[in-house]
Order: C-alpha cells, then structure tokens, then sequence
C-alpha cells in the first residue's frame, strides 16, 4: 500500500470496532470517554466504511465513538472548501485533533527541490502557501513533505544543501502561523531511488534548517523497512520527531499483524512523555468487512494496553 495510492483514492481502506456506534453513541460521555485511547491513533477516511458507511462525517463520528482521539487525511487539500469546513466542524464537536494532509505535489520519479532548480523551488513553496489555507480550515497543524527523487547527476552532499534551503523558504511561509511540516523517509523497497530514507537524514535536514516548523514524521512501517532498530532511532531523534504514523510489516496492515512490537513501541513513545504526539494510523485493514473492523479495533485495544 504506497502512499500515491492513500491519495489517489482518498485513503479508501476498510476496518471496524468492539462496540456498535449505535449502542455506544446512547451512553453518556462519561462511558465513552473511558473507551477512550492512552495515545492519539489517527485513523483516516475509509478505514470503518462498513461500520459507518461512506459519508465522511458519519465516518469521524464514527471514530469519535469509538474512542480515537485524532483523524488523519493524506488527501485533504484536494477536497471540496464545504466538505473540509463541515468535516472540521465535526472534528471540533467530537474533540478529533487532525492530524497530517499532504502539502506538495510529490515527485516520485524525477528530482525536484534535490535539483536545486528555481522553478521546482518555486511550485513546491506556491503549494505550501495554499496548504496554510488549507490547515487554517480544518484546524490542522501538520503537513506532510516528501522531498522527491534523488537528482543522479549531483553529489548527496549538493543535493541536501539543495533540499535544506527550499525547506528554510518554507518555514518563513509556516512559521508566521505556528504550522509545521514534518518530512517524511520513505523505505527503499516501497518507493526506489527517493531522496528521503533514513531518520537520522531527516534528522540532519532538520538541523540544517533550524526550524520549528521543519520536523521528521517517523513512519515506523518505512523505518522497519529501511533500517529497524526503531526504538534507538527514536530516541536519537527525539527532539526532531513531531509525527508519527504506523502500519506492520509485512503487509502495512494493523499492528498484530506482522512483526513490530507495536505495544512495546507505544509504551516506549509513552513513557518518553509522547502522549502529545499523533500517530497516522496508514494502513490498511488486514481482515475484510465489519468483522475485520472489529478485528482492527480489537488490535488497537491490545496495543493500547500498556502500562503506564
């Protein structure tokens, strides 16, 4: 499941919860709320279509009842104005952080800001001023940034330079509004020959641009891929880090389902005093229908189970 994919559909996915959103909507909040999650799970449109149908806003309430806490959409800055507005009416209502949008068109096959070039510099900092706009609406703090396909005619060296000062133009667009990009490594396997792929590189690119507003989304399916050892890394990175999403490996499916150790992972991120972050829940769902739904939430509950 390739992020192209996530925004090409508009992050169609399946999945469900322990509880039907009809029973659990009649219980008073006090009920609800210890349904609540320890962390912020963020799942993204689709993921409980079975359960709540397609309309998007009866997807967030959805959520919201069952316990999630913040809600993620690699693709909404190309949805309609009215849809963003009622779904961060809803979001607000319903006390669902946004999480991450896509803010740039991505260039998964030719370099753009690794080339240094004027005119890619340019594009890539036009869509982040429209993606202020877009944050602004929907009450959303994070943006997603992939710096594109490695430019193979100049050295990394060149290239990180190149990368860093398209960066540092875009935090003067983003920090006027306390926004925030988090740059994403994306593994090799999934998406070849990508500027981006290690924490510690993005971790390097953050230093270099000196920003609040320049942080790393550590996707820990891409890190499992790329290089493991996620646990270290995150702690080396820690001061960096303002993102993170989730997916198993293999088959970017919930956590239970491959071979991270999401519950030890959470505690760790918990314990570090993460409770603060969001975690993208991009991934598909590894059962089919409203019982893989349900399997999915149950998933979440076991992860979530930690102790604190």
């Amino acid at each position: 499941m390739k992020r192209r994919d996530f925004v090409k559909k508009g992050l169609a996915g399946a999945a469900i919860a322990a509880t039907p959103a009809a029973m659990f909507a009649s219980q008073p909040p006090s009920a609800r709320d210890e349904k609540a999650f320890k962390l912020k799970y963020a799942p993204h449109l689709g993921m409980f279509r079975n359960s709540a149908g397609n309309d998007p806003i009866d997807q967030l309430n959805f959520m919201a009842d069952m316990g999630f806490r913040a809600f993620e959409d690699n693709g909404m800055k190309g949805r309609e104005k009215s849809l963003q507005e009622k779904m961060a009416a809803t979001m607000a209502k319903r006390g669902l952080e946004m999480g991450v949008f896509v803010a740039h068109k991505i260039y998964w096959n030719e370099p753009s800001l690794t080339s240094g070039k004027e005119d890619a510099r340019n594009e890539f900092l036009g869509h982040i001023r429209e993606s202020v706009e877009v944050a602004q609406r929907v009450n959303a703090k994070f943006m997603t940034v992939v710096p594109g396909h490695l430019d193979l005619r100049q050295d990394m060296g060149y290239q990180m330079v190149n990368v860093a000062e398209a960066l540092k133009r875009a935090c003067d667009i983003l920090e006027p509004h306390g926004l925030v990009m988090v740059l994403e490594p994306l593994n090799f396997y999934n998406h070849p020959g990508l500027f981006l792929t290690k924490m510690s590189q993005a971790y390097e690119l953050c230093k270099h641009v000196g920003s609040p507003s320049c942080k790393i989304l550590c996707d820990l399916y891409h890190q499992q891929i790329q290089e493991g050892n996620l646990i270290p890394n995150i702690d080396k990175s820690w001061d960096e880090i303002g993102y993170f999403q989730i997916g198993d490996n293999p088959g970017r499916k919930e956590p239970t389902t491959g071979e991270i150790n999401y519950k030890n992972i959470f505690k760790h991120i918990h314990q570090k005093g993460g409770s603060h972050y969001i975690l993208g829940m991009e991934h598909g769902n590894f059962f089919p229908g409203k019982e893989g739904e349900e399997k999915l939430i149950a998933a979440y509950r076991e992860v979530d189970s930690f102790e604190v």
